[in-house]
């Protein structure tokens, strides 16, 4: 069954992007009283297609499931091409991760004219609403851009880095220690990795050097790499 995010709710009724109604009356040719799933303040409902004709109005039928309260997973990616990107965004939302945050490393390969800005955060929130629907999870990750790696300072949580230069500390020697965490912070760097100066930067504001193991991964693996242990550990 076909899942929505609804922008709000009036008396029994959903009222949903406009992009939704197109998909759901010229894509999925949505018929009178055809059910589809709508998720709201972390809450799934049952809803009735109504007025397909006229104007399509989502009816609620029931509740379906109550949202519980996820571990947040959150990753500072560094701009990479699109293709990399668009699929580091959409799988590692399938995966479960809440939150991506981008920022300009110093030997990423990509730099992104703040002009273009709005038009690729556009884009990329939209690869994240369509991986949450494919994937039926109950919230959108958020996407959010920083200047500088010193940008993360106040964030808490458990904070680690993925490194190539730490050799002893393993991710899963990690994990193991972190088991009652719900909140995770961590930050991977461009095709290069990070520099040197990044890596002792954010050393200096509460992340950890770990390491991935012996092999050296594509940027768009690490995320899917990472989000996999946590899962595994962290699974209930």
């Amino acid at each position: 069954m076909q899942r929505y995010f609804a922008l709000k709710k009036e008396k029994n009724y959903f009222i949903l992007p406009n992009d939704d109604y197109h998909h759901i009356l010229r894509v999925m040719r949505g018929k009178e009283n055809e059910h589809i799933e709508v998720v709201y303040e972390n809450c799934v409902y049952l809803c009735a297609l109504k007025n397909v004709e006229q104007s399509l109005t989502i009816e609620i039928d029931s509740l379906l499931e109550k949202g519980v309260k996820e571990r947040e997973m959150i990753f500072c990616i560094p701009y990479l091409k699109e293709t990399k990107m668009d699929f580091i965004l959409q799988k590692g939302t399938e995966m479960g991760a809440s939150m991506f945050i981008l920022y300009p490393a110093t030997f990423s390969m990509v730099k992104i004219d703040d002009k273009k800005l709005p038009k690729k955060l556009e884009r990329w929130n939209r690869i994240l609403k369509e991986a949450s629907e494919q994937s039926k999870r109950t919230n959108i990750p958020q996407i959010q851009t920083i200047s500088h790696l010193r940008d993360l300072k106040n964030m808490t949580g458990v904070k680690f880095l993925c490194s190539t230069r730490e050799k002893e500390k393993t991710i899963k020697k990690f994990l193991q220690s972190q088991s009652n965490c719900d909140k995770l912070i961590v930050v991977i760097g461009p095709e290069g990795g990070l520099s040197e100066a990044e890596e002792k930067q954010l050393n200096e504001i509460g992340f950890e050097s770990i390491t991935l193991g012996n092999r050296i991964l594509r940027v768009e693996s690490v995320p899917l790499f990472v989000l996999s242990c946590l899962n595994y550990e962290f699974m209930e």
